[in-house]
């Protein structure tokens, strides 16, 4: 059967025009599929915020086609693009960006909201993803209540509870420590296969990498390298690690976890 893609990038460049001319993006060409679940792994500066940030919708390419589930975002008003962003997209940040003064359970149904949802549909909704990533025991508690992966899990059921087709992840596991990234990136898998919902990570972290279907590797804004999962992720996890060290850059600012 084949599978739908949900971002298609075409000869994508994005150019920033400042006292000098910043090419983050040249020419690049990248495609995911429904239920695919892909890291993007560079040196710094290599523009792997750039792209995640040109599938988000939050920027667009200077030149290339981009589109998302089939619709092209640079088309739409400002208004449908808020919408469009809203209804099929999920944001899953290092940060967490939970609002401090709202419960856990205010900031996942806080999307709902905004869309105007029966309450009856919210809570049922709440009540099987909280179930679902064990955040039934703390719905009650702030967000400087929590610990970090609890939180991450937090952002996760907020990103979820809308069912978005595409979960953006920019190192989620960036601020955790190697018990809480490790149950994030399980949940992450968990998600992906059960719900099939594509998920696309920016990291830096090889151990997360290798949680994915496929790592696509990018330096000066450009292909690099691809590679697939293996059956076993110990090996698929050293074929990470060889790729960044022909990338170049410091390979020691890796945290393994």
């Amino acid at each position: 059967m084949t599978k739908k893609p949900i971002v298609e990038m075409t000869q994508v460049t994005k150019i920033y025009e400042s006292k000098v001319m910043h090419r983050a993006l040249n020419r690049l060409d990248f495609e995911a599929e429904e239920g695919e679940f892909i890291a993007i792994m560079g040196p710094s500066g290599s523009g792997k915020t750039t792209l995640l940030n040109i599938i988000s919708t939050i920027d667009i390419p200077t030149y290339g086609r981009v589109l998302i589930d089939g619709v092209e975002p640079e088309t739409l008003k400002a208004n449908e693009l808020a919408l469009f962003r809203r209804h099929n997209l999920g944001f899953v940040f290092q940060d967490f960006n939970l609002l401090q003064m709202l419960t856990v359970e205010e900031n996942i149904v806080m999307p709902l909201t905004l869309d105007g949802l029966p309450i009856m549909e919210m809570k049922k909704r709440i009540h099987q993803l909280a179930e679902q990533l064990s955040l039934s025991d703390i719905l009650n508690r702030r967000p400087d209540e929590l610990s970090g992966g609890q939180a991450q899990r937090t952002a996760i059921c907020r990103a979820l509870i809308h069912k978005p087709k595409l979960i953006l992840a920019d190192e989620p596991t960036g601020n955790l420590d190697s018990n809480s990234a490790k149950e994030v990136l399980e949940l992450l898998s968990q998600i992906n296969e059960h719900e099939r919902t594509t998920i696309i990570m920016v990291t830096h972290d090889p151990i997360a990498a290798s949680y994915c279907d496929r790592v696509l590797f990018i330096k000066d804004g450009e292909f690099f390298n691809e590679i697939y999962k293996d059956e076993r992720r110990q090996t698929f996890f050293q074929r990470i690690l060889n790729v960044l060290s022909l990338l170049g850059g410091n390979v020691n600012d890796l945290r393994l976890l």
